[in-house]
């Protein structure tokens, strides 16, 4: 029954989108496995808080290094092929952090584990464009969302895991025998695309046009990990709450970006791309203003809302627009708006804490809502067409 299935889907709209949304679940699944298991990581090597902090570090390094490669494997060879390549090297990476000794393996790992993760996930969003390209409405954000459906189900297999002390080691390592099954099974599903061979230097800056955008999606990111980072943080230090309740506004947040990236291609449809990105700056200004001004449980829960709708279809609209760039392909405008995009991923967070200890959190989310601030007017400058 399989087989007739996959032979049936091969070459078909229907087909490849059902593929690409497989890839962004392996993604989100793989990646909230190896998140869910980083305290126990952590305390199998011995290191404070601090010390794990520093290994972390290697991740984004990995994954801001293989920018510019990345970018040149999309503009050589097809995107599936890449993500092939990516899915693989992903899941195999994932298996390891569990057997570390050594401090120095996990920063080898880690190095490894974000340059095959961007790798994966630029692959997938190039491959989401092409499959874009061959439906009338837009289809963007909710291949985001099953990376968010993905995360629960990764983060909540984990809890299961931990309660049921399995060693991350057998853990991780099963779902990275599982996930690279399932690349196996829907790969020959994927949509081949032909490189565009463009002769650029090694790393693209986003044109004109595309640095909006880029922008755009600097803030995004920015305001997303620092919910990541520091949302738990805030409701433990600013507002004396417990552990569960911190634990709750958080599910809070991830509930509203995946319920956001799910309606989000309706509101699209019905909106247009300008308008959503409007109405994402007005709701994450807003989130982090509730919080600053209002510090109490539940007005800080609904901030959160705000904030986790706010984001939630941020990137995947920005890439669907550089996907439509005239002077850059594809892989070279994801690339490009990416690397500025991560930028406020790895760089906004921190400077939360750098505020936070010297004036307070509050004050810290009170910058966050004049970047997003800086959104809308970022947004105010994209002409009509676009």
């Amino acid at each position: 029954m399989i087989l007739p299935f996959l032979k049936k889907m091969q070459d078909s709209p229907r087909g490849y989108r059902i593929a690409n949304t497989v890839f962004f679940f392996v993604s989100g699944f793989g990646y909230s496995s190896w998140a869910s298991r980083i305290p126990d990581i952590k305390a199998q090597l011995h290191l404070s808080e601090a010390q794990f902090g520093a290994v972390l570090f290697a991740f984004p390094i990995g994954l801001m290094f293989t920018m510019p490669f990345t970018g040149k494997l999309l503009n050589k060879y097809s995107s599936r092929y890449c993500m092939l390549l990516g899915a693989v090297l992903f899941n195999i990476v994932l298996s390891m952090p569990g057997f570390t000794a050594f401090v120095w393996q996990l920063i080898i790992i880690l190095l490894l584990f974000g340059a095959s993760r961007n790798i994966f996930n630029l692959s997938i969003n190039a491959q989401a464009l092409e499959v874009q390209k061959l439906y009338p409405k837009s289809i963007m954000t909710r291949f985001h969302a099953v990376w968010s459906l993905a995360g629960f189900a990764g983060a909540g297999l984990g809890y299961v895991m931990v309660t049921q002390n399995i060693a991350p080691s057998y853990h991780l390592l099963g779902i990275s025998v599982a996930m690279l099954a399932v690349t196996a099974f829907f790969y020959p599903m994927s949509i081949h695309t032909e490189p565009v061979p463009v002769k650029k230097k090694f790393f693209s800056v986003p044109d004109k046009n595309l640095i909006k955008f880029a922008l755009i999606c600097f803030v995004s990111m920015a305001c997303e990990n620092t919910m990541y980072d520091w949302s738990g943080i805030y409701f433990q230090n600013i507002l004396h709450a417990s552990p569960k309740l911190s634990t709750a506004a958080f599910v809070f947040f991830m509930t509203a970006v995946t319920l956001g990236r799910f309606l989000g291609d309706y509101g699209v449809m019905k909106f247009g791309i300008k308008q959503i990105l409007f109405y994402s700056g007005i709701l994450i200004t807003l989130g982090f203003l509730v919080c600053f001004l209002l510090p109490f449980v539940y007005p800080t829960i609904f901030g959160y809302v705000l904030i986790g709708v706010g984001v939630s279809c941020v990137v995947p609209l920005v890439f669907s627009i550089a996907g439509k760039s005239k002077s850059l392909s594809s892989g070279s405008a994801l690339t490009s708006i990416s690397t500025i995009g991560y930028l406020g991923f790895l760089v906004v967070p921190p400077m939360v804490g750098f505020i936070s200890e010297f004036l307070s959190m509050k004050w810290a989310f009170l910058v966050m809502a004049v970047l997003g601030g800086i959104m809308i007017l970022m947004v105010n400058k994209i002409g009509e067409e676009e």
